[in-house]
């Protein structure tokens, strides 16, 4: 069968050498997954879900027990005082458009001390023009970059001495960059230095990707908000699209606000049948996002053996479900991204090619045979056609799905 599927016996072969490799770091994230598990499940019991959460309105869905059951369980499950959990939010970009429009007025400073943000948030901060944007409404917008993976912490000290900063933006995952992702260790430390200068500005966390890699989330060590994507981590692979906000009541309150409308807020928000599919994908999140990390771990590993250069490195901490490999040429990183689809569940014949796509400078190619269309939480690989030729894998909703992925990717390499 492994034959039929197109994977070689010696590809067989160095995946079973590296599975007894990697068997301790598959253990601790057995102990993660089951800790983050006893969070849902004791999440779930004392808001007393039961059928009724299940049902659904329409219209302006006045009176949504579901829903408000779910926002209480999002607010539990990750340190918040409240949370907005909406299928009304079409991705993680909408959502962290919505919070930072909600919590910035004309003349405040955005500062992000992670680096460029997303390219997908160029056009919502203004550093590729347009007229919606927030600078169009006069919010300004600086930036810090990372020294050597690391938050450069004298300039972010003097730059919030100085005043005048709104808001302190941090994108945990990597994005299309080549830094680490940013661990809670360094996410705490950094927001300790700048609460102790200045305790009102607002931390803002971009949590993509990184909910249940660990046992904490960025609330519970000082931040003030943080947003995600339910087609990510925590929707489990099953909930169809959304996105959450949570963290400070009234930050919570001001982002509902900018999502309906003054004086509607959270009241408003019909959920069209999804209650079950968003409460059923977080119940599943803690074991698909070890899935994930299991996929990746073993992908890094196998890809160093091969003579590439993955980031992490296997046995190297991770705050993320993506994994990084540089090829160093073109040819090996399209086979790749290609195998990838070819060992998908949907569209598995499908040929991707590197496009030009909107938000993006580079062709970019895309794999991804998902169930929910751009859901990176099942198992996808995409890159920016530009050296040293990165591709950024992601996902995989069982580690056995993600492992023949990978195999038959690597295996597409070879051919």
């Amino acid at each position: 069968m492994y034959q039929e599927f197109g994977i070689k016996q010696n590809i067989l072969d160095l995946a079973n050498e590296v599975e007894k490799e990697i068997k301790p770091i598959f253990e601790n994230i057995n102990q993660i997954c089951e800790q983050n598990s006893l969070k849902v499940l004791q999440a779930f019991r004392k808001n007393n879900i039961s059928d009724m959460h299940f049902n659904s309105t329409t219209g302006y869905g006045y009176g949504d027990v579901g829903r408000e059951a779910i926002e209480a369980i999002f607010a539990e499950v990750l340190g918040a005082e409240d949370s907005l959990v909406r299928g009304q939010f079409i991705s993680g970009t909408h959502a962290l458009t919505v919070a930072l429009f909600a919590f910035l007025r004309p003349g405040d400073t955005m500062l992000s001390i992670s680096g460029k943000p997303y390219d997908t948030l160029d056009s919502v901060i203004g550093l590729e023009e347009n007229a919606s944007s927030l600078k169009s409404f006069g919010i300004h917008y600086e930036q810090i970059d990372l020294k050597n993976d690391e938050f450069d912490e004298e300039k972010i000290i003097t730059r919030v001495k100085q005043g005048g900063i709104k808001l302190i933006e941090i994108q945990r995952s990597r994005g299309y960059s080549l830094r680490s992702s940013i661990t809670l260790e360094k996410l705490e430390a950094i927001i300790q230095k700048i609460k102790q200068i200045n305790s009102d500005i607002i931390i803002m966390i971009d949590n993509c990707y990184c909910e249940f890699v660990g046992t904490k989330e960025p609330l519970q060590v000082g931040a003030d908000v943080i947003v995600g994507s339910l087609i990510k981590n925590l929707g489990g692979g099953i909930a169809p699209n959304g996105a959450y906000i949570a963290g400070r009541k009234d930050l919570v309150e001001l982002a509902a606000q900018r999502l309906t409308s003054p004086g509607l807020g959270k009241e408003v928000g019909p959920t069209l049948g999804i209650n079950k599919s968003i409460l059923q994908g977080l119940f599943f999140a803690p074991s698909v996002v070890a899935s994930s990390l299991k996929t990746a771990v073993f992908a890094s590993r196998m890809l160093e053996k091969l003579g590439y250069h993955p980031s992490p490195k296997y046995n190297e901490p991770r705050a993320d479900i993506v994994q990084t490999i540089a090829f160093g040429n073109k040819e090996d990183l399209i086979k790749y991204c290609q195998g990838i689809q070819m060992g998908s569940p949907v569209d598995s014949n499908s040929i991707p090619e590197p496009w030009d796509m909107p938000g993006y400078t580079d062709q970019v190619i895309m794999a991804a045979g998902a169930f929910t269309q751009g859901s990176s939480i099942e198992l996808s690989c995409d890159a920016p056609i530009r050296p040293p030729y990165v591709a950024f894998m992601q996902g995989g909703l069982t580690y056995e799905y993600g492992k023949l992925g990978v195999l038959k990717a690597i295996s597409n390499m070879g051919e």
